[in-house]
């Protein structure tokens, strides 16, 4: 370790205040439905999620040597380039938060990598197979597959459960939705976690303090669990709103549904080394358990605007990285221009933020409906319930007032 520079400690630093934003944005991930089907109350939900994220960074190290070793060539790569990366990477995720978007912190994370690689070394720095091979393809096909699964899932344990005890079952689910919430917070360490082990590493070989194909020192692995976890106790609460809220109304049998389905395909990624986003698993799987209720839906406008967000994550997070890298490669006077323009944006974000404070006493209230889609649905939707019996009973007595003596007019 003795050529542990000063670019790499502030390389370090910064993967680590990634890991944190890391951590808020996607505390959703594993704890909004159970926040929104009343499982755990909120601050309960995310020290749970804290806790088991911090325990799951320690059980692999597969996606980290997928970053660190397979996504660019590391023998090309500065730390400099590392610090741009990780610059674009963090506005992104700063930027979706406060908008209340489930994005990919992976992908921004991925494509501020690409980004900057490509602006110091060529496209020739990137391994095109890895990116298309264990980056693209399960972007793919983790929220389809995610989604198919709690869709299936859902209709099943309605129909196993249709004559149970209405109350009975709905604890049952509920407890069964606990432990679903927690398994999807220990995989979104083994993988999120990791992605910050693999461009610490990355950045140690890059700047010499450790030879090329290292696997994570232990301190990289302690350090990164414990940025997630103090990242997911502060609770993402805009985004968890949009998860639990925005996109459909759960019951607990379609939140037990879709967490179990999103760990199972989360965790099985982690083990095959695919850098996955946990995000695009468990939105796919929410719209998946929303669509296996009967009659239950998908609120389509606030979906298309988080698709829009998850195709933009990785050419945005790439052109902040690679503009990053410019101004970097003009001398350290362009190193602390970048440092200065990401504290100073980040506080802006954060003072704009508390226009409209979204926090856990007010994380389950209903978001407003936006998007023309939404409003057209409303439009059209029949009234609920207490309504209709209203107007049932007041047409009635309409027409006997029209046929009284008092309701005719002498002409």
């Amino acid at each position: 370790m003795e050529s542990f520079s000063l670019i790499l400690a502030i390389v370090v630093v910064t993967a680590l205040a990634f890991d944190f934003t890391n951590g808020f944005h996607d505390t959703a991930n594993a704890m909004a439905t159970t926040i929104s089907t009343g499982a755990l109350k909120p601050k309960v939900a995310v020290a749970m999620s804290a806790v088991l994220n911090l325990v799951g960074a320690f059980l692999s190290v597969e996606v980290a040597n997928t970053i660190s070793k397979g996504l660019v060539d590391e023998t090309g790569i500065r730390p400099e380039v590392i610090f741009a990366a990780l610059v674009g990477a963090i506005l992104w995720n700063l930027l979706t938060w406060l908008v209340g978007l489930p994005s990919s912190s992976s992908h921004a994370l991925m494509g501020g990598l690409i980004g900057a690689a490509v602006a110091s070394a060529g496209v020739g720095a990137v391994h095109g197979d890895v990116l298309v091979t264990k980056v693209l393809l399960p972007a793919i096909a983790a929220p389809l597959v995610a989604g198919i699964a709690a869709m299936l899932g859902a209709r099943l344990t309605y129909r196993l459960g249709r004559k149970a005890d209405g109350k009975a079952a709905a604890k049952g689910y509920r407890a069964g939705q606990i432990a679903s919430a927690g398994l999807v917070s220990l995989a979104h360490g083994t993988n999120d976690a990791q992605k910050t082990m693999g461009i610490i590493t990355l950045a140690l070989v890059a700047g010499g303090a450790l030879a090329p194909d290292s696997d994570p020192p232990m301190w990289v692995i302690l350090s990164a669990g414990i940025a997630i976890a103090l990242g997911t106790y502060l609770g993402g609460w805009r985004i968890i709103r949009t998860m639990g809220k925005g996109l459909t109304d759960l019951q607990p049998q379609q939140g037990f549904a879709a967490q179990t389905s999103a760990a199972t395909v989360i965790l099985a990624s982690s083990h095959l080394g695919f850098s996955l986003s946990t995000t695009h698993s468990v939105s796919g799987a929410v719209m998946g358990a929303g669509l296996g209720r009967k009659g239950g839906v998908v609120r389509w406008s606030t979906a298309s605007r988080m698709f829009v967000a998850w195709g933009l994550t990785l050419p945005a997070a790439a052109l902040v990285a690679a503009i990053a890298e410019w101004v970097c490669g003009l001398g350290d006077w362009g190193t602390a221009v970048v440092a200065v323009f990401l504290v100073a944006s980040s506080a802006a974000i954060w003072k704009i933020s508390r226009r409209e404070v979204v926090d856990h006493t007010n994380v389950i209230d209903e978001p407003e409906p936006s998007g023309v889609v939404t409003t057209a649905m409303a439009a059209v939707s029949p009234p609920p319930t207490g309504a209709a019996e209203e107007l049932a009973a007041a047409v009635p007595a309409a027409a006997t007032d029209a046929k009284s003596p008092s309701a005719t007019t002498t002409v």
